[in-house]
């Protein structure tokens, strides 16, 4: 704060003093002001909109429908890249992780004693891919994928307490010489009357239709993110002693899990975070793209090769997941902690500070609202980017890229959209 209180008295000095001097370039002054920041940092005027660095993170720019990545978007201009995590790794962890638990604890777990392990699944958005990789990867590790066009079907079944649902089949699961049958009871996309998807009073609800229909045949609870896995342990799973798995690793669900949440998966959102304003302030520092990650930075901060890779043809950073259950969850109990081989702060002399308009799809996701904003909002600070955090609604793209307006006050860009079809809309705004 007192760094920007310094910067703003500066400026005001300088402008009193170009009014002293009878200076004549009072346009020139007019247009400089105009590209100001609210902190006093003046944004690139030198640099066209379409030049301006740009990270897509999180929602991955591809089709909804096939998962084929936008190289257009991807490649909008050389300092284009897109931050997330490794979606399949995930996935695929997450399922082993419930089929792990079922097999440790298959002594209890068939709570009807009929000899079929029933599982409900909370699905966040079909046309998503992080949605459908963890849709994907539950039903590999349970055995009750069916492939559709060279892909394990992800589509949500409805209601299928008779095992006759096309888009699953039966699995089995053999423990101690006993085949116990596998079964995905129940699955919908937790969308609500407005639009929104990933929403946890949507999977609350459907836990209360599917408990009161056939409850007694439910032994798991399986979400694509913990927002919604939360949301269907406290309004049935907890109280009845139904094991409940989500991904994210938010703070509640880890804490949960020492009150029989069964498991959740941490996207090291730590890194995540790191990683996505790190590519900004290396591409506006005009540095090695690497730097502060693969490589040791001037302050000391680099990554691991074991919390994140990069794939060059897909101009993608990914973090790396780590399951999260009964045996670890206590080292995973605050999720806002920066992460320490990273957390070291960059000196401003060399590294001044800069203007970036980031968007959060969705204000009320819990994920984005609760993990990955607090982390970076304090990694913004040690990167010395002033960022100004722009809350979507979860709903419609336009409610964001109506509070675009003057791109050229900013002096990068990281994007967070509703839709991963979407991406033309933001880069449309940049080319003009």
């Amino acid at each position: 704060m007192k760094r920007k209180l310094a910067l703003m008295a500066m400026a005001s000095v300088l402008a009193l003093s170009t009014v002293a001097c009878g200076s004549g370039d009072s346009g020139d002054s007019a247009k400089k002001e105009d590209a100001k920041t609210e902190s006093g940092a003046e944004a690139s005027s030198d640099v066209a909109n379409k030049d301006k660095p740009l990270v897509w993170f999180n929602r991955q720019p591809s089709n909804s429908s096939t998962g084929e990545l936008d190289t257009t978007a991807l490649n909008f201009n050389k300092d284009t890249y897109y931050v997330g995590f490794d979606a399949n790794q995930g996935a695929e962890l997450q399922g082993t992780m419930v089929k792990e638990y079922i097999e440790k604890n298959i002594d209890k777990i068939d709570r009807n004693g009929d000899g079929v392990i029933g599982y409900v699944l909370a699905v966040g958005d079909i046309g998503h891919n992080d949605s459908i990789a963890r849709t994907r990867g539950v039903r590999k590790a349970l055995g009750t994928a069916v492939e559709k066009d060279g892909e394990v079907d992800s589509a949500p079944v409805g209601t299928n307490t008779d095992g006759t649902a096309t888009a699953v089949q039966d699995g089995k699961i053999e423990v101690n010489g006993k085949e116990y049958v596998v079964r995905e009871l129940a699955s919908q996309e937790m969308k609500n009357s407005a639009g929104a998807t990933w929403d946890a009073a949507t999977a609350g609800n459907a836990i209360g239709t599917w408990s009161s229909s056939f409850g007694k045949d439910i032994d798991v609870v399986v979400s694509n993110n913990d927002g919604m896995g939360m949301s269907m342990f406290n309004a049935w799973s907890k109280d009845n002693k139904v094991p409940t798995f989500g991904y994210d690793a938010n703070s509640d669900a880890v804490a949960a899990i020492g009150e029989g949440y069964g498991g959740t998966i941490s996207q090291h959102a730590d890194v995540q975070a790191y990683l996505t304003l790190r590519v900004l302030r290396n591409s506006l520092d005009g540095v090695d793209i690497d730097t502060g990650i693969g490589t040791a930075d001037d302050a000391g901060n680099v990554l691991s090769d074991d919390v994140y890779t990069y794939k060059e043809d897909e101009r993608s950073y990914y973090a790396l997941n780590v399951a999260v259950t009964a045996d670890n969850y206590t080292d995973f109990t605050d999720s806002t902690v920066v992460w320490e081989p990273v957390s070291k702060q960059l000196d401003e002399s060399a590294h001044p500070s800069k203007k970036v308009w980031l968007n959060i799809y969705n204000s009320g996701d819990n994920f984005l609202g609760s993990t990955y904003q607090p982390l970076l909002q304090k990694y913004d600070d040690l990167l010395n980017l002033d960022i100004e955090y722009i809350a979507g609604d979860g709903q419609t793209e336009s409610n964001i890229t109506n509070r675009l307006g003057n791109p050229s006050q900013y002096d990068a860009f990281a994007i967070n959209m509703v839709k991963t079809d979407n991406a033309a809309s933001y880069t449309a705004i940049l080319n003009q």
